[in-house]
C-alpha cells in the first residue's frame, strides 16, 4: 500500500509561506515530495523561503504579490499554473495582527486586517478556482480561534476569521460538486511564531499560555503541518466543509482566560492602541 503522505507528484502552493506557522506548513509538504510554491508581499521574503526550501535536484517555486492586489496575484497564480499543469493543494495562509482596543482603533486599521485576512482570503480562492485539479483539488485556509472565541484587543481578526471560516463552508458546498474539498485549520498557540510573539510578549505570559493549554504545552509547526498534510491526503477524502482546531483543547476555555489576561497586560504597558 502506498504512503498516503507522499505527495511525490503532486502540486502544493502556499500563500504566505514565507514565515511562521505557513512557512512551516510549506516545509512539512516539500520534505514529503510534494512539488512547492510558496507567495508572499515580499520579494525577499519569497527569495529567502525558496532558498530555505529547495534542495539538491528540487527547487521551489516562489511569486510576490499582495493579495489584496488583484492583477498582481491573477498573474503570479497564473505563471504557477503554466510551470505546474495544475494547483493540487492550495493553502491560504496571509495573515495581520496587533493588538488594539476597539476605542484605539482606527477604520482604515480594521480595514487592513479584514482587508489582508478576509477580502486576501476571498480573492486567493476565487482566481485559483480555475487551476485546481478537478476531482482532488484540495484547499486550506488558516484561520485562527479568535473566528470563534472573542478575545479582546482582537475585535478586527475576530471579524476577520471568523467570514473566512464561513467562506470555507460555503465553498465547501459551492464547489464539492466538482471534486474540490475546502477544510480550514485553526492553530492554537505555536512556539517561534510572530503572531504569539506579539499576543504573548513576555516569558511570563508564554508561561501562562503554556499552562493554559490542556495538553500543557505549546504547538509546533510539524503539529500544523501533519493536520494539513493530513487535510490534503487520501486519509481525508470525506472531510469537506470542517474547522479544525489544532491547539491542544486551548479553545476550550484557556485562551478565554488568557484573553483577559493579555488585554490586562497591554493596558498596563499603555500599548495596544492603532490611532
Amino acid at each position: 500500500m502506498s504512503d498516503p503522505l507522499d505527495f511525490s507528484g503532486k502540486t502544493v502552493l502556499v500563500i504566505g509561506g514565507t514565515s511562521g506557522i505557513n512557512l512551516g506548513i510549506a516545509a512539512a509538504f516539500f520534505a514529503n515530495g510534494a512539488t512547492l510554491g510558496v507567495a508572499s508581499r515580499s520579494p525577499e521574503k519569497v527569495d529567502a523561503a525558496v532558498q530555505k526550501l529547495s534542495a539538491p535536484g528540487r527547487e521551489a517555486l516562489g511569486f510576490s504579490a499582495d493579495v489584496r492586489d488583484v492583477d498582481a496575484l491573477q498573474s503570479g497564480l497564473t505563471a504557477v499554473a503554466e510551470a505546474w499543469g495544475r494547483i493540487d493543494v492550495l493553502i491560504v495562509g496571509q495573515a495581520g495582527n496587533f493588538p488594539a482596543p476597539a476605542l484605539g482603533m482606527s477604520s482604515n486599521a480594521f480595514r487592513s486586517v479584514v482587508d489582508i485576512d478576509l477580502l486576501g482570503t476571498f480573492n486567493v480562492v476565487r482566481h485559483a478556482h480555475q487551476y485546481l485539479t478537478r476531482p482532488g483539488g484540495c484547499i486550506i485556509n488558516i484561520s485562527a480561534p479568535q473566528a470563534f472565541v472573542p478575545m479582546e484587543l482582537q475585535v478586527h481578526v475576530c471579524a476577520a476569521k471568523a467570514g473566512v471560516d464561513m467562506i470555507t463552508r460555503v465553498l465547501a458546498m459551492e464547489w464539492g460538486g466538482e471534486g474540490i474539498r475546502v477544510n480550514s485549520i485553526v492553530p492554537g498557540p505555536i512556539e517561534g511564531t510572530e503572531g504569539m510573539k506579539r499576543l504573548a510578549p513576555t516569558p511570563e505570559l508564554q508561561h501562562a499560555v503554556g499552562e493554559s493549554v490542556p495538553l500543557g504545552r505549546w504547538g509546533t509547526l510539524q503539529d500544523i503541518g501533519n493536520c494539513a498534510m493530513f487535510l490534503a491526503s487520501p486519509l481525508a477524502a470525506y472531510i469537506s466543509g470542517a474547522v479544525i482546531p489544532v491547539d491542544g483543547g486551548w479553545s476550550l476555555g484557556g485562551l478565554s482566560a488568557q484573553s483577559h489576561e493579555l488585554a490586562k497586560y497591554f493596558q498596563k504597558a499603555g500599548e495596544g492602541r492603532d490611532d
